[in-house]
């Protein structure tokens, strides 16, 4: 590689340690060094920064191939825009990705969520040269602000997971209480886990089998608003009920059947 002693294999193992072991900085020159390559810790940061500096070219080149294909196809590209804050305070990931294939076009913290700040996010998207036929997002103003600036004739629609969000917001309220009531029906069963674990019968081993099943029911969730865990966790205590009715049905024609047998 020029520049350097180093090849190009050399800083694959860099890249590969780094990502897919999650070493450090020492840890990769330590690695390194076992293997007959010597180096300091210093030094294996700087192989480390050219390993991003090669690999944010490589994905440049590959988004570009990506995005003409998209274009070629759908006639433009479909932007998508969304913020993620993970803790209250902290910064906030702004996110934008094109839509048809998924690919994520730029990603970054900012301190502010202003509709100037977004814009400078957004516009070297516009400079590529490609047409945006869609603008997709969530309902926060200053995304809108800074899609409408810059791109004011493009459709925009709103992100139909967050307007569907919205709109079962009271389902889902719901949904939760349902939860807790059936989890709180729930907390004996403990009580009959002790009734049974002692004994040894073909009956107290269906028994088990029952309260495992009952026990799975709390580590049931969802991911509302479309797949709802209260009716979730509802439909399979239904269907566990339902079957051992079924059994204890069929417990008591058996147990009929002998004592006519023994008549």
């Amino acid at each position: 590689m020029k520049f350097t002693t180093y090849g190009f294999d050399v800083l694959c193992l860099v890249g590969e340690l780094r990502f897919k072991h999650h070493m450090t900085r020492q840890e990769i020159a330590d690695e390194l060094n076992g293997r007959g390559v010597k180096t300091t810790d210093r030094n294996a940061q700087m192989l480390y920064e050219r390993y991003l500096a090669l690999l944010g070219a490589s994905i440049d080149q590959h988004v570009s191939e990506v995005l003409k294909v998209v274009a070629e196809q759908n006639g433009g590209l479909m932007l998508s825009m969304d913020g993620v804050q993970p803790e209250k305070g902290n910064e906030t990931l702004y996110v934008i990705r094109e839509v048809f294939s998924g690919t994520v076009l730029v990603a970054k913290n900012l301190n502010s969520g202003s509709s100037e700040e977004l814009q400078n996010l957004i516009r070297p998207i516009t400079q590529l040269g490609y047409p945006i036929i869609g603008i997709v997002s969530d309902g926060q103003q200053s995304i809108r602000l800074a899609f409408e600036k810059l791109l004011p004739n493009v459709p925009y629609q709103y992100c139909q997971y967050h307007y569907l969000k919205d709109i079962a917001k009271p389902v889902v309220d719901l949904d939760r209480k349902l939860k807790t009531e059936i989890k709180k029906s729930l907390r004996g069963i403990r009580e009959i886990e002790r009734r049974v674990e002692a004994q040894s019968s073909e009956e107290s081993e269906v028994a088990r089998g029952y309260i495992a099943a009952a026990r799975s029911l709390l580590l049931e969730d969802g991911n509302p608003p479309l797949d709802l865990p209260g009716m979730r966790i509802y439909q399979n205590a239904k269907a566990i009920q339902a079957s051992l009715e079924q059994c204890l049905s069929k417990k008591g024609a058996f147990d009929s059947s002998i004592h006519r047998q023994n008549i």
